[in-house]
């Protein structure tokens, strides 16, 4: 029988496993579990790092549903910007709480969708110290993707104004080629749930 891997979005413990067994551990008697079955290790870690939504459903044989809720225990991370270029300026929040958790900038001359990617590997850095692997939450289909290929693709020129946001995005590259991570990076699906939850509030 072919090798599975099982990707496991929302239950006990999210994150990608090789057995069934180990699998049914984190989704057994948890409510609105998430979870999927993929036939390679290297497609199960990318779509863990994908919103499940992008996953469940697809296809016949798919018997879990989406949730129209998402997971409280995570990290959401968000960014604003005055201007594109402007004064950029990013956080991320414990969802659950809405505790503030970091919170850098304002920094000159940067865009929205490098505070988006920085967000996310600063939430994905902090997890990674503290030893935990619960979600990260982002409305930014550009920066999930970036972190995914481990790439900042601006096409923001560098001047001497933006130096200290270029060095910030050297050294999160650095950090996504050098550390393997379980947080999974997830869709917030506004349209259902509304504004992410470290939404700085100025649209």
């Amino acid at each position: 029988m072919k090798q599975k891997y099982y990707v496991v979005w929302k239950g006990v413990n999210p994150g990608v496993y090789d057995s069934w067994t180990d699998c049914q551990l984190q989704i057994k008697g948890f409510e609105g579990a998430l979870y999927k079955s993929f036939g390679s290790r290297d497609e199960a870690i990318a779509a863990s790092m994908d919103s499940p939504s992008l996953h469940i459903g697809q296809d016949k044989k798919t018997k879990p549903k989406l949730c129209k809720t998402y997971i409280e225990e995570s990290i959401a991370v968000d960014a604003a910007c005055s201007g594109n270029p402007g004064d950029m300026e990013y956080r991320g929040v414990f969802v659950e709480t809405g505790k503030e958790l970091f919170h850098v900038g304002p920094m000159a001359q940067g865009t929205n969708n490098i505070g988006e990617f920085l967000a996310l590997v600063h939430g994905l850095a902090l997890l990674k110290q503290t030893d935990c692997a619960m979600p990260v939450y982002s409305d930014s289909h550009n920066a999930i993707t970036w972190v995914k290929n481990k790439k900042c693709r601006t096409k923001l020129a560098r001047t001497e104004a933006n130096a200290q946001i270029f060095s910030l995005i050297e050294r999160a590259e650095k950090w996504l080629q050098t550390h393997e991570y379980a947080s999974p990076v997830l869709k917030w699906e506004t349209s259902i749930w509304g504004e992410i939850p470290a939404d700085f509030g100025r649209k």
